[in-house]
């Protein structure tokens, strides 16, 4: 902006307005309130650089550049002839706190209109960055049309893009301080384009769905969870049901096939695996590269509303599986996203986690304590989610969670402090904020108080995922029944701190993976034994 766009010339009554076209032929400007008059735009060199130099009056100038490229006329609004910014001095200091609870309404792409011209805004936080350009179908993914301006001292780049509308792709083309220069997609997008395709789309998610679970919503906040029955229904949305030509349901599909057998089986609860984007498909999900926008392979984000309204109509509460824990190294997403590390550690020994090859948040950092803390409140107030659970608790609690080489804390302890605030300021928004709502812990060792309030030293979450009891039950029911009786310990063992947390009693997805057989293929003996086995065992987790 400080070349690009229009420019007073001193006192004289005159603006000289510059534009960068690399590929223009014979470009003009068009003022609006005289649209008939053209003025030449002329090269400075032969890079694409023009200029030209037109008489203003008191009024703001407004005008178009006409050009021809890549063989076909068109006329465009500069988007460089504003400043404007979503973001405001306060928006800026509280994203650097990390306290801006609805940053994602101000960071990614927005539609909006400016001095009367339709358009999307882009933002994005690169604080390491030498330049960013936002790119996609509009400007044939060249870099050098569209640089976005840097906001000083907050890391933020932006720009005011007119004439683009809804289910544009995009994605920032970035400059690293090194001189490499790479493509990302936007962190916080709110659509993406279907997989394998790793674009972000422009996404204007006002009026896209007519809420109608009212009474849900008021009744959820009138008791407590922890005093309601439960029993969840925990689903994999892209393998619970094929088409029969092997395509996934989408997620109104969902709703007509999943609410019924839910409701049919007694379930109060769907628990869906993680439905942010992820890139491999084959997965479960929880490598997560775009983490405000539910998967495309289903669907948009109005049809995974709609999923979630229908079964609060039928009074079945759905919950989120979130993952604040880690996100892949995919060049396409947020690993090294400014040639930096941004959002994970500078140091391996705790920047990677090494049982999944993936990198660990840096909780420290106050702009990516504000973007998951932001992106749990975004999946609660935008798609009604009625709790969460957060995977893999206790690598976060941990610096030395299956790491051989580890940095301890300043304490010289093995306790992640930066994690276990960033946890209690997380479970404490949300229950300020959404009474009502389930926080859910997927937490695997003994760490005290998980499911107590955070004033009183808990870590905040209104339950927790009973593993030790899941696995000592497992393992009784695994045994045939003539040597069950050297083991009742298996089952007694869980009483002596069952009321230490308030506890979910779960048959995870971790027991039927990497070759443990299903539930069924657990059970000793004969078909018939193996069911009676499996009745048993459903009996006692219900019982």
């Amino acid at each position: 902006h400080e070349v690009l766009g229009p420019h007073p010339l001193g006192e004289t009554g005159l603006n000289v307005v510059r534009a960068f076209l690399p590929d223009a032929e014979s470009p003009y400007l068009l003022p609006d309130d005289c649209p008939q008059r053209l003025y030449p735009l002329l090269p400075l060199y032969a890079g694409g650089l023009f200029e030209t130099t037109v008489v203003v009056g008191p009024e703001p100038f407004r005008y178009q550049i006409g050009a021809t490229e890549h063989g076909q006329f068109h006329t465009f609004a500069d988007p460089y002839a504003t400043t404007f910014s979503m973001l405001s001095d306060q928006d800026c200091y509280l994203f650097a706190e990390g306290n801006h609870y609805q940053i994602y309404e101000n960071l990614g792409a927005h539609s909006c209109t400016v001095d009367g011209r339709r358009g999307v805004n882009f933002a994005v936080w690169a604080p390491n960055a030498q330049r960013i350009s936002v790119v996609g179908t509009f400007n044939h993914w060249d870099g050098r049309r569209h640089p976005m301006r840097l906001r000083p001292g907050s890391g933020i780049w932006e720009l005011f893009v007119p004439g683009l509308a809804e289910g544009e792709l995009y994605k920032f083309e970035i400059l690293a301080r090194n001189g490499n220069v790479f493509l990302k997609t936007d962190p916080f997008a709110f659509h993406t384009e279907t997989p394998p395709g790793t674009a972000s789309v422009v996404y204007d998610q006002a009026g896209k769905h007519v809420w109608r679970d009212g009474e849900w919503m008021q009744q959820r906040t009138q008791e407590p969870a922890w005093r309601r029955p439960v029993a969840i229904y925990e689903v994999h949305a892209g393998s619970w049901r094929h088409k029969p030509n092997g395509e996934f349901l989408s997620y109104r599909e969902l709703a007509d096939q999943l609410i019924p057998y839910v409701l049919k089986m007694g379930f109060t609860h769907i628990e869906f695996l993680p439905l942010a984007e992820h890139p491999y498909g084959p997965s479960w999900g929880y490598q997560i590269s775009n983490f405000y926008a539910p998967t495309a392979r289903f669907g948009r984000p109005d049809d995974l509303m709609e999923l979630i309204d229908r079964c609060h109509q039928n009074g079945i509460g759905v919950i989120l599986d979130w993952v604040p824990a880690h996100f892949p190294k995919d060049a396409h997403a947020m690993a090294w996203f400014d040639g930096t590390c941004v959002y994970e550690h500078a140091d391996p020994r705790q920047g990677e986690h090494p049982d999944w090859g993936t990198l660990i948040f840096n909780y420290g950092r106050h702009e990516v304590e504000n973007f998951l803390i932001a992106n749990a409140l975004y999946w609660l107030h935008t798609f009604h989610f009625d709790g969460l659970r957060v995977d893999a608790v206790a690598s976060m609690l941990y610096l030395d969670y299956s790491k051989k080489d580890w940095i301890p804390n300043k304490y010289g302890g093995n306790e992640n402090l930066e994690a276990i605030e960033f946890l209690r300021h997380t479970n404490s928004v949300v229950h300020a904020r959404f009474p009502g709502v389930m926080m859910i812990a997927e937490e695997s060792t003994a760490w005290p108080n998980v499911s107590r309030p955070t004033d009183i030293g808990g870590l905040g979450f209104g339950f927790k995922w009973n593993m030790g009891w899941m696995h000592d039950v497992l393992f009784y029911m695994q045994k045939d029944p003539v040597h069950r009786r050297y083991h009742h310990d298996k089952l007694t063992f869980g009483i002596v701190y069952a009321f230490n947390e308030n506890f979910i009693l779960s048959l995870s997805h971790d027991e039927v993976v990497h070759l443990k057989k299903s539930l069924l293929g657990k059970m000793p003996g004969s078909e018939r034994e193996q069911f009676a086995n499996l009745r048993c065992k459903y009996s006692l987790v219900a019982g």
